[in-house]
């Protein structure tokens, strides 16, 4: 079986805040149509887009802190978020 992960990070803007990385497997069947740019989605349909993939999908996510950042840079920060969220997906993994 071949499976296709996909991964992302978000925060390498903000001076103060954490670096966050998603990661995800779908199953063949996942409804794609609900996926969307999530600013673009209305909080019911964001709530029950969380619902959906939390529920049907092999997710992970990596979070790294301001003061961790300083220390290793943020783009030393943004592969480690990286990393553990692709480490969380995989132990979730049938």
């Amino acid at each position: 079986m071949n499976l296709i992960c996909g991964l992302d990070e978000a925060g390498r803007g903000p001076l103060a805040g954490p670096v966050v990385a998603g990661c995800v497997i779908l199953p063949e069947n996942f409804p794609v149509e609900i996926l969307n740019d999530s600013k673009k989605l209305s909080e019911k349909k964001r709530v029950a887009a969380e619902k959906i993939i939390k529920e049907k999908t092999c997710w992970g996510i990596g979070i790294i802190d301001h003061e961790t950042i300083d220390k290793i840079n943020i783009l030393q920060a943004s592969m480690q978020a990286m990393k553990n969220a692709y480490e969380m997906m995989m132990i979730k993994l049938p």
